[in-house]
């Protein structure tokens, strides 16, 4: 009897070592499981923990081109988000969670920075959402949407169109196969004009591939509006503006037949705006100048750079801040706050804003049980009208353009709407 007591201890001793040992590796396996899901690499949209998402707040992060080697910088794109983000916070946050913004990371507009700060947002800063993400390369997009992780900024480039997780605050601005060109500009030039039947266009762009895609589009567009268009090339160098621009003047200036276009067109930046448009006026043009990016007060401090500007029709995918809206009013106001002070007003406050916009108003839909999977469904079914960007809608906005624009025109120092702000039917792209 004492020698079977002694083997039953030594088996119930055996029995308590295997029970440890399975206790300690179910240990082991719990502890990765929660492991991966906080980090966000294997599903951060479900399980017990989500990347980023606290009981009691919400991480996120931008991108933006803050400096760059033309000396043309976002940075405000950065001060716009945090004005959105603020009022959130002051409004209680989204369904009881504050937004815990960290602020945006510089990419020096390098695709080399861009993939590294969104590696740095997702790996070290683990992060839900990226808002704003603005610069003219994302070599980060790719990355964003294989980690599942919800991104908004401007749908000024391709990656902005036809993911799941990276969204346009007023949708996909570049045609995608078998899509559509909002007509917003060449719509907006035929207000201006009276008319688009019997004037013509030159536009002109960078040497580079979205330079070369926009003179694609646009030539497409401005011909459907019923403009000629007389002439569209890339051919400006994209490493550094030209200090002569007279072989570009020469040619536009003759392009209509040997006589000057009733418009030029420049899908370009403001270091070459100021350079071609101070060309062709020293030239004697006196038709209409355009572009897309100098809608900016700040670029009046500088007599040269206001005199290059002076006239230029610029055009806005948002509301113009000369509006009187309950919105513009609210968002002038937030500005105002995040700053500290009063400061002039710019287009990239507003790109920074109406993405951190559009992401809360997803978010919010989301509801309390915050994960990506509910966030994508939520987005899937989202829409709402009469936006400071126009009718928005999650679905449409992956593949298309919200539709909507305006113009404004600098006239002695100061920005005028030119044409108002309104959504457009958009023409197929071909």
């Amino acid at each position: 009897m004492r020698r079977l007591r002694r083997r039953d201890r030594a088996v119930l001793r055996s029995f308590r070592a295997i029970a440890a040992a399975s206790a300690a590796l179910l240990l082991a396996t719990a502890c990765n499981s929660a492991s991966n899901s906080a980090d966000g690499s294997d599903n951060p949209g479900k399980g017990g923990s989500v990347r980023g998402v606290t009981d009691d707040s919400i991480k996120v992060g931008g991108i933006v081109s803050m400096t760059t080697a033309s000396g043309y910088s976002k940075k405000d794109t950065d001060l716009g988000a945090k004005a959105r983000y603020d009022r959130a916070n002051a409004e209680g946050g989204i369904n009881g969670r504050k937004i815990d913004y960290i602020g945006a990371e510089d990419d020096g507009q390098d695709p080399g920075k861009n993939m590294s700060a969104a590696r740095k947002l997702v790996q070290q800063e683990k992060v839900f959402a990226v808002s704003p993400m603005s610069s003219v390369t994302f070599s980060g997009g790719d990355f964003l949407e294989k980690e599942k992780v919800p991104t908004f900024g401007w749908g000024t480039i391709p990656q902005f169109c036809g993911k799941q997780y990276i969204f346009g605050f007023n949708g996909c601005l570049v045609p995608m196969p078998g899509g559509v060109i909002t007509q917003s500009w060449p719509e907006g030039l035929a207000h201006v004009l009276g008319g688009a039947k019997g004037k013509s266009v030159a536009v002109i762009a960078n040497d580079n591939d979205a330079g070369k895609f926009g003179i694609r589009t646009y030539q497409q567009g401005f011909a459907a509006a019923g403009f000629d268009v007389a002439y569209a090339k890339a051919t400006v160098p994209a490493t550094s503006a030209p200090s002569d621009w007279s072989a570009y003047t020469k040619e536009i200036l003759r392009s209509n037949g040997g006589k000057a276009p009733d418009v030029v067109v420049s899908v370009m930046q403001t270091p070459y705006n100021i350079g071609l448009f101070t060309a062709l006026k020293r030239s004697g043009y006196k038709g209409v100048l355009t572009d897309p990016t100098d809608y900016d007060p700040g670029l009046l401090a500088k007599k040269t750079t206001a005199q290059a500007l002076d006239g230029v029709h610029v055009l806005l995918s948002f509301e113009p801040f000369e509006s009187d809206s309950e919105q513009m009013n609210q968002f002038k106001e937030d500005i105002k706050k995040a700053a500290g002070k009063d400061v002039p007003l710019n287009m990239h406050m507003m790109t920074g804003y109406m993405s951190a916009d559009y992401f809360l108003s997803i978010a919010e839909k989301a509801g309390k049980d915050l994960t990506v999977d509910s966030f994508q469904k939520a987005a899937a079914g989202y829409s709402d009208t009469g936006t400071m960007v126009g009718d928005r809608s999650g679905p449409k906005g992956l593949k298309e353009a919200f539709g909507c624009g305006a113009l404004v025109q600098l006239k002695d120092g100061k920005y005028e709407v030119s044409s108002p702000f309104k959504c457009y039917e958009p023409i197929p792209f071909k």
